[in-house]
């Protein structure tokens, strides 16, 4: 009996002729002491000529040599043990062997083709894939890997190739720009190689193999081209309308040729200072221009195909602005000064200086001098100080500000560019009294530097903030004097006070329907049952039923009850509050004192009884006296 029905072994393909493969085992039950009973001898049944077997030991080798997984993967084997030393009449058991080639780098990669032909348009971007191309290899997993390259061709620069790991198959992508009008053909040559190399079947050849692959540029039609990628152009701002300060040049790069015609975006000339001619690209002005405005101009141009307007392309175009002399200097600020009026000669009251507009490479240099009607007349004198400053100088000793409180002192300043450019500018000077020292201290025209004092303006404003003020005082203290007019009890049904008040009054004996005295001489009819009026109770308790005090039961005894009824009570609540309690007692020697009785009789009253109780009862023996005199008349 064999250790196992099936044994399963594997080696590599292209083995040796002996190779060891696997060993199986037979046991005899049979007493190895007597005889060959037990002795157990193996041979081959199955699996001849690829594999043997030895006799005495079991083991299982290659007797083939260059067994090729490519042709044959899986080989059964049929392994025969038998006792008795393999006599005859020995007893005999048998088990199978699977043995499994596995795969070795024998072969090399190999394209089904020669040559690939592929095309593409030549607006494809770039890294975009072309075409896939694969060579076949028989091998599998890591021994089947590929790399592919470009080994030569016209189109190296133009066009790579990358490996698909999961499909071992070559993928050319493009570089570059492609271009029908430039070239149109391409001609490469692919290598694929192997990765994982046995070096003991290299004797088998070089595992790699070479293909020519052909990529044919198909033309498209495309947008017009510009000369340049950008264009910058100079123009003077003094130049006239429609005057021409450039050209641009596009054209259509097809076989056709088609022709382009130009325009400006508006979205980068919203004034419309620049046009273009839409046959020819030259760009004129169509407005004036002023570089101390605006420097730079920055356009778009769009170039289109005239048949195919969709097709179209952009280029910005700078236009700078050549300043020429169009401004004439002027003040630097704004001049107001004053002179004393125990000012000396020859004094200096005030340093001017210019600016210009225009730009000047080389500087700017101004010259300053009095304006012909007042270079004779005038009571200053000026001095160029030929550093583009002059100074104003007094001409007489004294001035009176009685007889003259101010004076306009126009001055020329020009520049030395060509055209020379001039402007008249007046400085104002006042004349003002001053102390020892030539400090100013009075003018008699409006001060030359603003007083401390506050403006109008801000008066007002201080004015309708106290108005503000004093409203929102007044109106507060009416709020507050209203809150002290209102009455501390708002509502009757207040539930902060225990006192209700009712102005209804009765109807008198003759309501019946008012008061029912019976209640008061019968105690058992109170209701113990209701609730409080004053507030709203959160939650409803059953009412307790307590015995009610006999007929003949002091009314001290009854309230002595009621409060200890009330102190006992788990629903009371624990605030003060006004508990009625509706009983007369009884056995009073003067009985009731109440005229509501009279409702429940039906004689008249007989109250001379009151004069014999005492003084304290006159007053009403007097009452009750003079009603049954007045009934009697």
């Amino acid at each position: 009996m064999f250790t196992k029905d099936v044994y399963n072994a594997s080696i590599p393909e292209m083995s040796d002729v002996g190779t060891f493969v696997v060993q199986v085992t037979a046991t005899d039950a049979d007493d190895p002491t007597y005889g060959n009973s037990a002795k157990v001898v193996y041979s081959i049944l199955q699996g001849q000529p690829y594999f043997s077997v030895e006799s005495e030991t079991g083991i299982i080798k290659t007797a083939l040599l260059n067994m090729d997984r490519e042709n044959r993967e899986q080989y059964q084997v049929v392994i025969q043990a038998k006792d008795m030393g393999g006599q005859m009449g020995g007893l005999s058991g048998t088990t199978t062997v699977n043995i499994t080639l596995t795969d070795v780098n024998d072969n090399p990669p190999r394209f089904p083709q020669s040559t690939y032909q592929f095309r593409a348009p030549e607006s494809t971007p770039p890294d975009s894939p072309v075409g896939r191309i694969k060579a076949n290899d028989a091998d599998v997993d890591e021994n089947a890997e590929i790399e592919y390259s470009i080994t030569e061709g016209d189109g190296y620069d133009m066009f790579g190739i990358t490996t698909d790991k999961d499909t071992q198959e070559g993928i050319i992508t493009v570089k570059k720009a492609l271009d029908f009008e430039n070239k149109n053909l391409y001609i490469l040559k692919v290598e694929a190689t192997n990765t994982h190399v046995d070096p003991r079947f290299l004797y088998l050849g070089p595992f790699k193999d070479s293909a020519t692959v052909r990529i044919q540029v198909e033309d498209v039609d495309e947008p017009p081209v510009f000369g340049r990628p950008a264009y910058i152009m100079e123009v003077k701002e003094d130049v006239p309308i429609n005057s021409v300060i450039g050209t641009i040049t596009a054209q259509d790069p097809d076989a056709a040729r088609n022709p382009v015609k130009y325009s400006v975006d508006r979205h980068t000339d919203m004034d419309r200072v620049f046009n273009i001619n839409s046959g020819n690209g030259s760009i004129f002005t169509s407005k004036p221009l002023d570089r101390e405005t605006l420097l730079w101009h920055n356009i778009t141009v769009i170039a289109a195909e005239i048949n195919n307007p969709k097709q179209s392309s952009r280029v910005p175009v700078f236009i700078k602005v050549l300043d020429v002399n169009d401004n004439a200097p002027e003040f630097a600020m704004f001049y107001e000064t004053f002179v004393c009026e125990n000012a000396k000669a020859e004094q200096l009251i005030q340093t001017l200086s210019a600016v210009d507009k225009d730009d000047s490479y080389g500087g700017h240099q101004f010259s300053f001098s009095l304006a012909p009607e007042a270079a004779s007349s005038s009571n200053f004198t000026l001095q160029d100080n030929r550093d583009n400053t002059a100074g104003i100088f007094t001409r007489k000793t004294r001035y009176n500000r009685h007889e003259m409180s101010t004076y306009f002192l126009p001055v020329v300043i020009s520049d030395n560019d060509y055209p020379i450019q001039s402007s008249t500018e007046t400085v104002t000077i006042r004349v003002c009294a001053c102390d020892h020292r030539g400090k100013m201290l009075s003018c008699n025209a409006e001060a030359l530097i603003h007083p401390t004092g506050l403006s109008t303006g801000a008066l007002i404003a201080i004015l309708l903030c106290i108005i503000i003020l004093l409203v929102t005082v007044v109106l507060f203290a009416a709020l507050r004097r209203q809150r002290k007019k209102e009455p501390l009890i708002i509502s009757k049904e207040d539930i902060r006070d225990n006192i209700v008040s009712y102005n209804d009054e009765g109807g008198g004996e003759e309501d019946t329907q008012a008061f029912d005295i019976g209640t008061l001489r019968n105690p058992e009819a109170i209701d113990d049952n209701k609730l409080r009026r004053d507030i709203v109770p959160e939650t409803l308790f059953m009412p307790r039923r307590t015995a009610t005090a006999r007929d003949n039961t002091d009314v001290r005894d009854f309230i002595n009850q009621r409060l200890k009824e009330n102190d006992t009570d788990p629903t009371a609540p624990p605030y003060d509050s006004l508990a009625t309690y509706a009983y007369e007692g009884n056995g009073s020697v003067a009985e009731s004192l109440s005229s509501l009785e009279s409702v429940t009789t039906d004689g008249d009253q007989d109250y001379d009884y009151l004069s014999d109780w005492g003084p304290r009862f006159k007053k009403l023996a007097d009452m009750y006296g003079a009603m049954d005199s007045d009934k009697d008349s």
